[in-house]
């Protein structure tokens, strides 16, 4: 794949050397000496332009570009006239990356495909994490719902999945997973995940420490059950 990253903050540059790092072919674009000097020799090539120009723009392969990424924070004319110039240039698919909600609604209007949003992302995934008190990885279906790998609560710990009934708090249980510790040939200790048969019949799998569920709702859903497992008074009957 052949990528187009505008913009090599932070954000952008991360980006632009994890892409390159997966195989892929970057081109990577900023108006800063400094932003270009930390990943020329990380990228395939780099740019020194301002993007919100169109003849500067348009001296890029354009064309040959399978996805251009608007990585571009603060400067929020710069990131929608790049948006607006990469579409009049035709390129194949478009993200870009919105800093706030009025940013984001002015991004939805130019119908690209996908809005950006990593500093929303990481406040929610942080705070999700520190209602858990464990590590929560979500992934968003729709604006509405969600999926979620998170720690089994302590208070489910002991008890069966099947009698675990998170349809009372408007949740579906989908998968569990458990931390299995073991040794290779050379003696070393290796750690993988295993996915638990938590549907089968004959034998009960019982929830342990450390143990992991995949689980899908709404926001509101995951709310109302993380304050309930998070409230000492609250006793379940699983």
């Amino acid at each position: 794949m052949r990528y187009l990253v505008i913009g090599l903050g932070t954000y952008g540059r991360n980006l632009a050397i994890n892409l390159t790092l997966l195989g892929n072919e970057v081109i990577g674009v900023d108006n800063k000496q400094n932003n270009l000097e930390a990943v020329k020799d990380k990228l395939s090539s780099v740019y020194m332009m301002d993007c919100s120009e169109k003849s500067s723009l348009n001296m890029l392969p354009l064309k040959n570009i399978d996805i251009a990424i608007v990585a571009i924070g603060e400067d929020f004319r710069s990131s929608l006239r790049a948006v607006a110039l990469l579409k009049e240039g035709g390129v194949k698919r478009i993200f870009a990356r919105a800093i706030d909600d009025l940013h984001q609604s002015i991004l939805e209007a130019f119908s690209i495909d996908r809005i950006l949003t990593p500093e929303k992302r990481a406040a929610e995934d942080l705070s999700n994490e520190l209602n858990f008190h464990s590590q929560v990885t979500s992934l968003s279906v729709t604006q509405e719902y969600l999926v979620s790998k998170l720690e089994v609560p302590k208070k489910f710990v002991g008890f069966p999945y099947r009698n675990f009934n998170l349809s009372r708090f408007g949740l579906i249980l989908i998968s569990a997973t458990r931390k299995k510790v073991s040794k290779n040939l050379l003696g070393l200790v290796t750690e993988e995940e295993i996915l638990l048969d938590i549907e089968r019949k004959a034998q009960e799998e019982t929830a342990e420490v450390g143990d992991c569920i995949v689980v899908v709702g709404t926001k509101d859903n995951f709310i109302d059950f993380a304050k309930k497992v998070a409230d000492e008074t609250t006793v379940f009957s699983v």
